[in-house]
């Protein structure tokens, strides 16, 4: 096995698909050698190991079935060839250069454009996350136009939905954990949403959802999905374009845990009650709800219920139905057993809930989104198969592969004379003394009951911790790293939580208490005296300690005032007056918990969480950088989902090469059979953060400016056209072209073939070719009368002249490539404007609709980038993020000239130059927008570059700002006088903003 995989496991960018991956060897273990294209979906059951003793045998025979025998054996069908044939056809439509191809609606056409451009001041949406809604977009809007082939793909998965969920529809999305669900479903609301708006009589789209969670903790994470919430995600991750947002507030979000299906009883009655009332009748009292009950308790009224609802399953893999004639295998242990069942019971109550849903109201679709869509022990399937309806696969492996995730590291060697090293699996050397310690028999639990073994376990890993938190603490981040701890019942939770965090234990009959000093100082809820800190740096986290609330120490409510405020805010918001005033110590901690590692929030500073079950899966801390598992773990399905706790990366800078820096967890007690093989690497913590905001005190210091979407080219047919051309209309876009190409084989023929034929086109063929296309941008149509079709035509025969005049090697041939057309057309438009008189100019602009303007008043953004802080008089935003040195230099400078009034830097403003190359729509960020006094009664607008521009879009984008946007904008009238400006050297900023604001003191022309 080659070290470079432990070294360095990133091999792609997480914003493109991947294109290499590691080849794996015996037991999945990641080789040396990198095979450079996309890994399949494949096929993985994740059994546990075989065992000394009973079961080995079995065990051993069912790790050696093949995939095929696996799915055969079980179920109908292996369901990643039906997943790597939809990849394939998902693949290809999303390389159609031209999205009137695409088979959409033009509201999807605009989701997909912004979700895969870069035009976010945060985190973009990973490819992974675009691939899963790509996916079911496509079979929703595309696939059912399409052939016979495609067709057997849909008819497939139907069969199998119904087979195991009769009457549900149902498409499962497996994503790894830490890749971002919750902003997939997100993106699944925001597509069906906008379009129900633009087509409200289509049965494909609704506004109406339903997102079923397993458990109240995720429940409360997914909030962010509700449009009202104060950090929704389509708002504050900007899923949604801001001119599409307003639109979302119709949508009819309802976020409920599973639970919530179950028939409650109407009436509290006690035994003798009923049995009074019921008289002498045999039948007993309905007094459990109705299934339009449970509706209106579960689902609001105000839900429009004629256009169906869409659900969506939060961690899917609980909601199946038994494979119908199976049993619950007999070989089970009394545990397993138990489990099993526990399992089959939460599945049922799912499953029949949602059914109980579409009786009432048609469910148009259901996706289940999980890292891990298998059938569970208990199901009548092979335990960890892959649901048949799974259409898109974006595995761990994937994740690693893209540095989406940490990579996990275990224990693979220790100096005891095990085969494997204890700490390995934990439980299987300490499960016995931790059951001893807990037993009924002792009532009363102390600290130093906690096992030798697993305080040994404890103190390793907790030195690594000291290690981390130092590296963090000189970086100088502002929360804390995470270490949790799993156990395997509420009594093991408390000793060990009393242990690490300290514990006062009250005397009896009037004796002294007593101070158990914690065993990891860092995690101590204790003063050196023994006081109770206000704010804890441990919690306990089960279902008895969320009753009770009692985790919190009476001094929290006001030391933490400020963040209870804010979290009853957001209740607020979300559900209303009466739920934020009626917050109780439960709520209070279960917040505590769902907020760890964010800055500001209640959670803030928690070192450590103790956990029974809820960290199994749902908690998305991505702090966290060590677990230690005290439980049995029974399959290597558990393994990945409480391992995926750690998951979630803490920063996500892209490096030089366009990928992330890999990051690790370290995990005792959770035998993981993943990437096994131990580093050394010191831990690396994530950078500050600062916020970047409007001040409200510098308000009038605040700069708008038109959103512009594009632009119309008109021209008054009367008017003679004539062109200036400049050195941008003439600079080089035609790069190489090979006239043949020879290519070769491991083996065989050498075969050479011919390049396109660009050098044996004939001029006047060129000319007309352009003049046909150019006629079409200016006059709106083909048929244009003689004598302007022979003056444009003269003017592109100059442009040709000046243009292969500087480029002699260009073949005149390369003007009939698409790409190449409407270059020279954007160049030639650009120079006609030039030379038109100001009356006569057609660029106009095309204004959003729905948010014509932007502000600097709507700038609040994150980021780890170096900033500048503003001077108070002159900006109206706190900093200016710095991408480079130059954006801080450039600041200065404006803050010192006299003639600029105000100024901000585009981050986060939203400003951008539209322009395309070929079929491809782009946009264009300029760095500056200053606002500056030229002595006339109206300022100048000057929007400015300051560096860059230098790659072989060069003339495209200073076409698309010079000579578009600013001409269409000052064309308009409305929105004041603009001009552009480019400053290339740092050392003569103030020399460059004097020549560009002497050039436009009388007009509003390129600068």
């Amino acid at each position: 096995m080659s070290q470079d995989f432990y070294n360095n496991p990133i091999l792609n960018s997480p914003y493109r698909e991947p294109s290499s991956h590691w080849k794996l060897g015996e037991e999945n273990q990641p080789t040396g050698e990198i095979i450079n294209s996309r890994r399949e979906s494949s096929f993985v059951t994740p059994v546990p190991p075989p065992r000394r003793g009973r079961d080995a045998a079995e065990q051993a025979d069912l790790v050696d079935q093949t995939p095929e025998q696996l799915a055969n054996d079980r179920q109908m069908y292996d369901p990643t060839a039906n997943i790597n044939e939809i990849r394939r056809h998902v693949d290809q439509w999303r390389k159609l250069p031209n999205p009137c191809d695409w088979g959409v609606t033009y509201t999807t056409r605009l989701l997909l454009e912004h979700w895969r451009s870069d035009r976010f001041d945060r985190e973009r949406p990973f490819f992974c996350q675009v691939e899963a809604v790509e996916t079911a977009i496509w079979l929703t809007e595309v696939a059912p136009k399409q052939g016979v082939e495609v067709e057997r793909i849909l008819n497939t998965l139907r069969e199998s939905s119904e087979a195991a969920n009769p009457g549900l529809e149902r498409w499962a999305l497996k994503m790894a954990t830490g890749s971002g669900k919750t902003t997939v479903m997100a993106m699944l609301i925001a597509w069906q949403t906008l379009n129900a708006a633009e087509h409200p009589r289509s049965s494909l789209f609704t506004r109406n959802f339903l997102v079923v969670t397993p458990g109240i903790t995720i429940k409360n994470r997914l909030q962010v999905l509700q449009p009202k919430h104060p950090e929704n995600y389509y708002e504050h991750r900007q899923l949604v374009p801001p001119a599409m947002r307003e639109r979302m507030k119709p949508a009819n979000i309802v976020i409920t845990n599973y639970h919530a299906f179950m028939r409650r009883e109407r009436a509290n009655l006690s035994k003798s009650q009923r049995r009074i009332l019921r008289g002498r009748g045999t039948s007993d009292l309905r007094t459990l709800e109705t299934t339009g009950q449970m509706m209106q308790r579960v689902m609001p009224l105000q839900m429009d219920r004629r256009r169906g609802v869409m659900v969506l399953n939060d961690e899917g893999h609980h909601c199946y139905q038994r494979k119908p004639g199976e049993t619950l295998e007999a070989k089970l242990t009394a545990d397993e057993l138990a489990e099993a069942k526990s399992y089959e019971d939460a599945a049922r109550v799912w499953l029949n809930g949602l059914k109980d849903i579409q009786s009432q109201v048609p469910i148009t679709r259901v996706y289940d989104l999980s890292a891990t869509p298998f059938f569970l022990r208990g199901s009548g399937y092979a335990e960890g198969t892959l649901f048949p309806w799974t259409v898109s696969d974006f595995s761990l492996m994937d994740a690693i592969e893209c540095g989406i995730v940490k990579l996990p590291r275990v224990p693979v060697e220790d100096d005891t004379v095990e085969q494997a090293p204890m700490y390995r699996n934990l439980w299987q050397h300490v499960g016995p003394d931790v059951r001893k310690a807990t037993r009924p028999a002792f009532p009363k639990l102390r600290p130093h009951m906690v096992p030798g073994l697993l305080q040994s376990a404890v103190s390793s890993l907790y030195s690594h911790y000291e290690k981390v938190d130092a590296e963090w603490q000189r970086a100088g981040v502002p929360v804390p790293p995470c270490f949790i701890i799993v156990c395997n019942n509420t009594k093991t939770s408390k000793i060990v939580y009393d242990w690490v965090a300290g514990r006062q234990i009250e005397g009896e009959n009037g004796a002294q208490s007593e101070f158990h000093e914690a065993a990891c100082q860092l995690f101590s809820n204790f003063d050196e005296d023994g006081n109770p800190l206000a704010r804890p740096n441990t919690i306990l986290i089960d279902s008895q300690q969320l009753e009770s609330g009692d985790a919190l120490s009476r001094q929290f409510r006001s030391v933490a005032a400020e963040e209870i405020e804010a979290f009853r805010a957001e209740i607020r918001c979300t559900q209303g007056q009466g739920a934020a005033e009626k917050i109780t110590e439960a709520e209070i901690l279960r917040e505590v918990a769902n907020s760890v590692g964010k800055p500001g929030r209640l959670g803030a500073n928690i070192r450590c969480v103790v956990s029974v079950s809820m960290l199994t899966e749902g908690w998305d801390a991505n702090t966290v950088t060590h677990i230690l598992g005290v439980r049995a773990f029974g399959t290597q399905l558990l393994c990945e989902q409480v391992v995926g706790r750690a998951l979630r990366r803490y920063a996500y800078e892209l490096q030089c090469d366009g990928t992330f820096e890999a990051q690790y967890a370290d995990v005792f007690g959770v035998p993981f059979d993943f990437t096994a093989r131990p580093t050394i690497a010191p831990p690396k913590p994530p950078k500050p953060v600062t916020r970047v905001h409007a001040v409200r005190e510098r308000a009038h210091l605040e700069i708008t400016f038109p959103r512009v979407n594009g632009y119309h080219v008109r021209r008054d047919r009367r008017q003679r056209i004539t062109a200036n051309f400049t050195d941008d209309t003439v600079s080089r876009f035609v790069g190489p072209i090979p006239d043949y190409v020879t290519v070769q084989g491991v083996a065989g023929q050498v075969t050479t073939m011919t390049g396109a034929d660009v050098r044996g086109k004939r001029r006047q063929e060129v000319e007309y070719h352009i003049a046909k296309h150019l006629i079409a941008q200016l006059l709106g149509s083909y048929d244009v009368d003689h004598r302007n079709f022979i003056i444009v035509k003269s003017i592109i025969g100059e442009w040709i002249d000046e243009y292969t005049l500087r480029h002699p090697t260009v073949p005149i041939g390369a003007f009939m490539m698409h790409e190449y057309t409407a270059r020279a057309c954007d160049r030639i438009i650009a120079a006609i404007d030039r030379s038109s008189e100001e009356s006569a100019t057609r660029i106009t602009p095309s204004i959003d609709r729905f948010a014509p303007t932007g502000s600097t008043s709507n700038v609040d953004v994150n980021t780890s980038k170096d900033v500048y802080r503003t001077d108070p008089d002159k900006c109206h935003v706190n900093y200016v993020v710095q991408d480079s040195g130059w954006e801080g230099r450039m600041a200065q400078a404006l803050e010192q000239h006299p003639s600029v009034i105000a100024y901000a830097k585009n981050h986060g403003l939203g400003l951008e130059v539209p322009y395309t190359i070929g079929d491809t729509r782009r946009a264009y960020l300029p760095d500056f927008i200053a606002r500056v006094d030229t002595g006339g009664q109206e300022p100048l607008n000057l929007m400015i570059e300051v560096k860059g521009l230098r790659r072989s879009d060069v003339a495209d984008k200073t076409t698309a700002a010079a000579d578009y946007w600013i001409t269409a904008v000052n064309n308009s009238g409305e929105y004041g006088r603009w001009a552009w400006a480019y400053c290339d050297d740092p050392d003569l900023f103030r020399s460059e903003l004097d020549k560009a604001i002497r050039n436009n003191t009388a007009t509003g022309a390129r600068g």
